[in-house]
């Protein structure tokens, strides 16, 4: 199942995002495969790990400037590339119905923050963007894997999205991730776990 998922990923997007025009591939279940990489995640209930890098706009940005908010963390490979360019795009098209959520939208790769940059004019995006080219936050969430095989050092980005609760929990973990459609599963998902947030006060008096 992982594996299908990584190979999905790694082919970019089923379509690009709304009005940007569009390539076919065979259908999938993109939902279900994710919710089933979901299911083994012990990441959930866990605190978020802090973090600390610099932006497209080389300010710096840290985990707890967004107490209070939700936050949508999600990790990528690398810019302007076919599937990230469909992630971040879907979620500038979505960005309204984070904000209607109180959520904020961030994005992770290796690249630096001018390539960041780059690639917010050439798409125009409105994500925000850290560079993490050391890997240190990706370590901290999973989301790098690294092996040697013989003296050959190698690693690579996982495509992985978190949901972080406005206490600093997180909510939920895509430890997989199928590019095209992701964004409206994360808001979709976003709304069910704000409503059962918004439950749980009146459960418990």
């Amino acid at each position: 199942m992982l594996l299908r998922i990584l190979l999905l990923s790694l082919a970019g997007c089923a379509a690009t995002a709304p009005g940007r025009g569009s390539r076919s591939y065979p259908p999938a279940d993109p939902k279900a495969m994710e919710n089933a990489a979901a299911a083994e995640s012990p990441a959930v209930g866990r605190a978020a790990p802090d973090f600390s890098a610099l932006d497209q706009n080389r300010r710096t940005a840290s985990l707890s400037e967004y107490g209070g908010r939700y936050v949508v963390l999600y990790f990528y490979p690398k810019d302007d590339t076919p599937g990230c360019v469909c992630e971040a795009t879907e979620f500038t098209d979505l960005l309204y119905r984070f904000h209607e959520f109180e959520c904020d939208v961030v994005g992770v790769s290796p690249d630096t923050p001018e390539s960041h940059k780059r690639f917010e004019r050439k798409y125009g995006l409105q994500v925000r963007l850290l560079a993490d080219p050391e890997h240190a936050i990706m370590r901290k969430y999973g989301a790098w894997v690294s092996g040697q095989i013989g003296d050959v050092h190698h690693g690579r980005v996982v495509r992985t999205t978190y949901i972080l609760d406005p206490g600093g929990r997180i909510a939920w973990h895509w430890p997989e991730v199928i590019p095209s459609g992701h964004a409206a599963r994360v808001s979709e998902k976003l709304s069910e776990i704000r409503a059962t947030a918004q439950k749980e006060p009146s459960r418990r008096g």
